[in-house]
This record gives C-alpha cells, structure tokens and sequence, in this order.
C-alpha cells in the first residue's frame, strides 16, 4: 500500500475558517478576543481530528477479484475495507479499472465502523477479450467532524483476463444432465438398431418409443419413465474458425467471430462428452491457433487456452493456407466444422474450391454465419424511401451471389448451414447429433 500526501482539507474546514476570520470584523476588543478564541478550539479539533482520523499505515483496502471472466459474463469483485481505530471512518472509494471490462465501484461512498471490516461485492462484466492489470484503488477517509481528509491510495498486483465465455457450455451442460436440451432448442435424436447403450433414464415424452419405458421405474415414481440410449460410435471432430475480416462485424453487441468461438466451443464440449476426438484451427492470413484433436478430460479447456489471445482481425482470411494445414495435420477422416462468412461466388471462390477438396476426405460442414441487417435491408416491405429502393436491390443482390456460393458448396458435398449468429449454436449441435446419429462419418 502507497500513501499520497496524507491529509487534506475539506470544506467544512474551510467554512470554519471563514466563520473565525469574520469574528474579527467585530469592534474591539471583542471581536479580536473572539476569533483568537475560535481559532484556537478550531486548532484543538484539527489536532485531535489529526490524531483520530486513519490513515493508510492503519486503514487498509483489499481487493479479491477472479483470475478470469467470459466475455459479456458477470462476475463479482470484492472489495474489503479494514478499520482497527476507535473512530467510525467515511471512505469514498474509486477505482480504474482497464477497458476490457465494466463495472467495479466506480466512485461510492461508504461508512465503515471503528474496529470493523466493510465487505463490499460489486458486478464485473467482460467487454473484450484481453489480459490487463486491475488497477488502482483510492480513498478518502473522513471523521464525523469532517474538517480532515486523509487519501490513501492502493495498488493491487491482480490482474483480470476476459476469456471466450463458458456460460453456454455450462448451460448446456446442465439442459442435458435435466434432459431438457430441447429448452435451448436441441433436438433428442435417437437411432435404433444394435450398438446402443443405456445411458439413463427421464419422464416419458411424446413420441418416444413406448418399448423403451421402464415399468419398474414407472411405478415406483407414478408417472411413465423412458430408457435413454446412446450410440457408442466415437469420431473426430474438428472446427476451424474464420477469424479474418468478415468475422469483425458486429452481430448485436460481440463480433461475428465471437458467436463463432462460442458456439465452437460448445460444439467443442458436447462431442468431448460424447467420447469424440475434438480439436480446433482458427486462421486468419495465417495460423493463429491449433490445438489437434485429442480426446481427454483436458481438451476443452486446451482449446480454450489456445484461443484466448486470438481475436478476429482486418485481414483476409487465407483458405489455402489453412486447409493445406488441416490436410497435413488431420490425414485421417474427421467431421470439420469450418465456422466463417460467405459472401458471394466471387469473394468465396478459394472457399468454394478448397471446401469442395476436403469434402472428398472428410465430412465438411460449413456454417455461414448470416449478416442479419443486409438480410432485413432485403426484405420488400423495408422499402421506405428511393434511396432505401437502390439500397434494397444492393442486398437482395448480394445474397442470391451469397446463396448461389452456397449451393455450389452442397453440391460440392459439404454440408451447409445457413444461420444467423443469434441462433447458431442449437443449430449447430442438432446437426452435429443428427450426424452422429445416421453414423454419417
């Protein structure tokens, strides 16, 4: 802990000054005897002010924050204000925080009672993905009498890093041990034959097989109880993520590239459980992170590691490179995920080519992420004005290029995803589960 000039004067100091100085005013000798007076019990309460009042050698600040919040996560910062004088002490608290977060104190004041500690928790929420120091905390205390602050300043070691969120995945996580998955929009798919598993059992739902119920368990619980099956059926699946200069844009409050990552990592998340091989590339004009598919405990949060650094750039994305990468890194058959913006035959014409080579060697799904405004701008009755008429044509223009790119890729032999960014994710993992179900790979 640091100290600056330790005492300072405030207003009411000010005022009582004022008040002696015009005591003098008065006609002698009264008015003399008067302020001398005043100013001398004005000194005796400055004396005893500056004996009571804490200062930073005895008052002390503390902070506890996470090492890590997900981006646009919430998470809660503690602040820890210690008195160990006789005095009831009024500290107003500031703090700076870095600009990859929002929240904190902000600048509050608070009362805290002599001989206590003040526990104060405050939200803190991920802006952008990036590692930076907290930041410093100042106070200034004052007594009840009020003529004497003291600033004490603080500089904590802690840093905060803003990581691509995990919320979604420990939602999901938690909609599948619920078995309600289709709460978020996820379909339960099952397949029948030979090579299932028991995985577990739920209340019955329409459309179940009725020769999956357990009738023992039916009884016991009063109402009818299903099997669940799983497929033991393990692949690998690898995404790769665009992180060029489409991904920049934003979708709501986050870029594109983000709602990419996020729903990645939940895809990421859901095939690890399954059993599967996960790995995961994301490029730009180059490689910027790989992590090959492994299957462990560990390789979510290997992932998520490697991609925390990353963020989506003004480059042009290289397919060239980066599929020419996947082929010398991933030989054997896998379902690649490839997570990206598709804007026309001309732009996606090195896509078009190098999605279509990989989709002889693996099962390529490409998900295009939809730029939903030129979507609404397409829309015929958005058409308000002249200028809205030239601006209406523009769109609808660009997105039968946009679908014409994608329908080369289907016939191609990908498997094309054509979503917005508020809905990807559920669609993502129903075709994922859909996928593993038909034992596509």
């Amino acid at each position: 802990m640091t100290r600056w000039f330790p005492f300072v004067p405030e207003r009411r100091l000010a005022a009582a000054v004022a008040a002696a100085a015009a005591l003098w005013l008065l006609p002698a000798p009264v008015g003399p005897a008067a302020g001398a007076a005043a100013l001398g019990v004005l000194a005796l309460l400055l004396a005893a002010e500056f004996v009571r009042l804490p200062t930073g050698r005895t008052l002390t600040v503390a902070r506890e924050a996470p090492a890590s919040v997900g981006l646009g996560d919430t998470v809660e910062l503690t602040y820890r204000v210690t008195n160990p004088t006789g005095t009831p002490v009024s500290a107003r608290l500031r703090d700076l925080l870095p600009a990859c977060v929002e929240g904190g104190l902000g600048e509050r004041t608070v009362q805290v009672p002599a001989r206590g500690v003040l526990t104060l928790p405050v939200p803190l929420r991920g802006l952008t993905r990036a590692e930076a120091p907290l930041g410093p905390v100042g106070a200034r205390l004052t007594t009840a009498l009020g003529l004497l602050g003291a600033r004490v300043r603080v500089a904590p070691p802690d840093t905060i890093r803003v990581v691509p969120s995990m919320s979604g995945v420990r939602r999901f996580r938690l909609l599948a041990l619920q078995h309600r998955l289709d709460a978020a929009g996820v379909r339960t798919l099952r397949r029948r034959g030979e090579g299932q598993g028991f995985a577990g059992l739920r209340e019955y739902a329409v459309g179940d097989d009725p020769r999956h119920i357990d009738w023992k368990a039916s009884a016991k619980r009063a109402k009818l109880i299903t099997r669940e099956f799983t497929i033991e059926r393990s692949q690998t699946v690898l995404t790769l993520i665009d992180a060029g200069r489409g991904m920049t844009q934003l979708a709501g409050e986050f870029p594109r590239f983000e709602h990419a990552l996020s729903s990645a990592m939940i895809l990421t998340d859901i095939a690890a459980a399954a059993g599967d091989r996960v790995g995961t590339l994301v490029f730009d004009d180059g490689i910027r992170a790989f992590v090959p598919a492994q299957r462990s405990h560990g390789a979510l949060q290997a992932i998520r590691e490697a991609v925390v650094p990353v963020t989506a750039s003004p480059r042009e994305p290289d397919y060239a490179s980066a599929f020419r990468f996947l082929a010398a890194h991933q030989r054997k058959r896998a379902l690649v995920v490839l997570f990206t913006d598709v804007l026309g035959v001309r732009a996606s014409k090195a896509l078009l080519a190098h999605v279509a080579r990989s989709a002889e060697r693996h099962l390529a799904l490409v998900v295009a992420l939809r730029n939903d405004p030129l979507h609404a701008l397409a829309v015929p009755g958005a058409v308000t004005s002249a200028s809205g008429l030239f601006a209406h044509a523009a769109a609808a223009e660009l997105l039968e290029s946009r679908e014409e790119a994608l329908e080369r890729m289907r016939r191609a032999g990908a498997i094309v995803l054509d979503v917005s960014p508020s809905v990807m994710t559920a669609s993502v993992v129903n075709r994922y589960l859909e996928l593993k179900a038909r034992g596509a790979l």
